[in-house]
């Protein structure tokens, strides 16, 4: 028996590869097909069932596109009724792979359909769980994503008290529990680090297992603090409902190298969104007029998820030299399918032909405690709430860049903004966005929050009341 967990950092978000005797299995797979594909030649064995523990909301799964390549069968717990075949598991149903068994546990809470598959070891001893949303190291799944008719949050957090332990705390604390996601992913609220953990540990550490925690005490805590899910995550729900078209396609459109007039008429007379996806001091030395920043080497296809509201949007893209592909790649994950092209040469390309560039204002901490001393000075905070309300600049005023369109009637294009979050990503964000609704008075703070704090600026952590709750 061989158990492998791939674990993708940027979403952080686990697919799982499970091997016996020739025949494989994959839970939970990314976008693209050929990392499983390739896995299961070298390792000799044939695909037989692609595990699904729930739709998805935070990423595109490619079990539609895997399942069609590898001639495997696609698995889904009770209620799911997707709109291509599967075979729809019973609650309790076992699958045979190899001399190790899999049994489907229907644990419905953070959605109505969502399946534990609990792994048998040659010897028939529970060994594993496979808990998807259900149940993280750390934390649970937030139950407000897959509200139906007129069941609420509260309702959903009350099944998924009851899943939790009628299926799961009743197995041995040796089981390993290997979750869907890990610190980082939207779809908890508290996740640990680790990606994988002892059931046992849980039980003693995961404040949602408490032994002699109430149903009650459980709905309250589970939904406190819940911020709004991003927008995104309904979308990617009805693609994987529906079944998106494979990577194969969307690369085909979208990693075409483009010159610099092909380029430019898409994004002025196509429509196309320009996205710089360099590295931010790249960005903040030079870009393309009205082009946003998210760069591939931060959180980048969450970010693009919950900030640019349609998937369908055309997107044409500067990238550091090479990683084309990766970009392409990377937001099909998330449902970005209409990815138009690149601008070869990139931003050499683009001064060689005389076209216009544009820079930002950005200065180290030590230069922004300089000029805070001077008083009036107006800082925008674009770190989440809760990063916020622990600590932060006096006087500063919160608006995450989770919410910045919402909040965008916050901002007075007459003030001069100091903009920062943690450590220098967010903030360029942030600024780009803001330069191209036409708000041109912005100051990046270099290095962020974890900068500001190695200077005498005085900072408090009292709830400003301009913070989103």
């Amino acid at each position: 028996m061989n158990i492998e967990q791939i674990y993708t950092g940027c979403l952080a978000q686990g697919a799982y590869y499970i091997e016996s005797e020739g025949e494989a299995a994959i839970i939970d797979p990314l976008r693209e097909s050929a990392p499983y594909l390739k896995k299961a030649e070298k390792e000799g064995a044939k695909i037989k069932f692609v595990f699904e523990t729930h739709f998805h909301a935070d990423f595109v799964s490619g079990h539609v596109d895997l399942a069609e390549k590898s001639g495997a069968t696609i698995v889904y717990g009770p209620n799911a009724n997707p709109k291509y075949d599967v075979h729809q598991a019973q609650d309790g149903e076992e699958f045979k792979l190899g001399k190790i068994t899999i049994k489907a546990l229907h644990t419905p809470g953070h959605t109505m359909e969502s399946t534990t598959y609990l792994l048998f070891d040659e010897a028939g001893k529970e060994h594993a769980i496979f808990s998807g949303d259900t149940l993280f190291i750390g934390d649970v799944g937030r139950p407000d994503l897959a509200q139906k008719g007129s069941m609420t949050q509260e309702d959903l957090a009350g099944m998924l008290y009851d899943s939790l332990r009628a299926k799961i705390m009743t197995l041995p604390d040796d089981v390993i529990v290997y979750p869907a996601h890990g610190a980082g992913s939207a779809c908890g609220k508290n996740m640990s680090k680790e990606t994988h953990d002892l059931l046992g540990n849980q039980k003693k550490n995961n404040y949602a297992l408490r032994a002699d925690m109430t149903k009650e005490e459980f709905i309250k805590e589970v939904t406190d603090g819940l911020l709004p899910p991003p927008q995104y995550f309904a979308q990617n729900v009805a693609m994987n409902k529906s079944g998106a078209v494979g990577l194969d396609k969307v690369l085909e459109k979208g990693n075409v190298p483009l010159d610099v007039e092909t380029f430019e008429a898409m994004a002025n007379h196509e429509g196309a969104l320009v996205l710089d996806t360099r590295h931010q001091k790249d960005f903040i030395k030079g870009h393309i007029p009205n082009s946003i920043f998210i760069g591939i080497d931060g959180g980048f296809a969450p970010w693009v998820g919950a900030l640019i509201p349609d998937l369908q949007q055309p997107i044409v893209f500067l990238a550091p030299e090479g990683r084309e592909e990766e970009v392409v790649t990377r937001l099909s994950r998330v449902g970005y399918d209409n990815t138009l092209g690149y601008l070869k040469g990139g931003m050499e390309a683009w001064q060689a032909a005389g076209k216009e560039v544009q820079d930002m204002e950005s200065i180290p901490a030590s230069e922004f405690a300089e000029r805070h001393k001077g008083g009036d000075l107006h800082v925008m905070d674009v770190r989440k709430p809760g990063e916020f309300e622990a600590e932060h600049v006096e006087d500063a005023e919160s608006i995450p860049l989770d919410f910045i369109s919402e909040q965008m009637d916050k901002i007075d294009e007459n003030k001069t903004y100091h903009i920062h979050c943690a450590g220098g990503y967010r903030s360029v964000i942030a600024s780009s966005i803001l330069k191209s609704r036409g708000f041109h008075n912005l100051v990046d703070i270099a290095g962020g929050y974890k900068a500001i704090k190695e200077t005498d600026i005085p900072t408090t952590n009292f709830v400003c009341p301009t913070t989103l709750k």
